[in-house]
């Protein structure tokens, strides 16, 4: 098992496209890694999400907020997923602070140790803190390519992008080439 003793954060929200939350909930434990659903649990000790397409429900009872920078370096990788998750989770009680979402992201960005994943509308999260991408290389869905460029990253047309600890896919149909690609990084000393 190439990933064993690794961790994995993965972010969810409501309207998660199944098919990508799916995959990943078996594949990265396939190969050793311990996965992580984390979310903000707005208070309470587990929030039942539903997904898009079939309103598959999923339990989550990990949150992100208030994360110790101890725990967030035992982290291999954190995983912004594609469809709405991002959106839902850029959601601010207060406009004039960024997310707590995105705070969190910013967090992960500065721990080098930490690969990035963020695929199709991921990129999302990265609006309120465009510096994260800026300058960088990424590819996110056709509907975004103008985001990106707006953000200062560098769109490149390619289903997985690697630019340095970020790893970028173009839709969640391309999960199997972004999980693909993360394990490899993961398992490369």
């Amino acid at each position: 098992m190439t990933l064993s003793g690794k961790k994995i954060g993965v972010l969810l929200e409501s309207d998660y496209f199944e098919n990508e939350i799916f995959y990943y909930k078996y594949r990265f434990p396939e190969e050793g890694a311990e996965l992580h659903f984390l979310t903000r649990l707005w208070g309470q000790e587990r929030i039942t999400f539903h997904g898009h397409e079939y309103r598959a429900p999923m339990d989550c009872w990990e949150s992100f907020e208030n994360m110790s920078d101890e725990e967030l370096r035992s982290y291999a990788a954190i995983i912004v997923p594609s469809g709405m998750v991002s959106d839902r989770l850029r959601y601010t009680e207060d406009v004039e602070k960024i997310p707590p979402a995105t705070e969190f992201l910013k967090r992960v960005f500065a721990e080098k140790s930490i690969l990035k994943g963020i695929i199709c509308h991921g990129l999302w999260l990265t609006a309120p803190a465009t510096e994260l991408v800026a300058g960088r290389k990424l590819v996110c869905h056709n509907n975004l390519i103008g985001d990106a460029k707006a953000y200062g990253a560098i769109y490149t047309n390619e289903d997985v992008v690697v630019d340095g600890d970020l790893v970028t896919g173009r839709s969640g149909g391309h999960a199997h080439l972004f999980a693909k690609k993360i394990i490899e990084l993961l398992s490369t000393p």
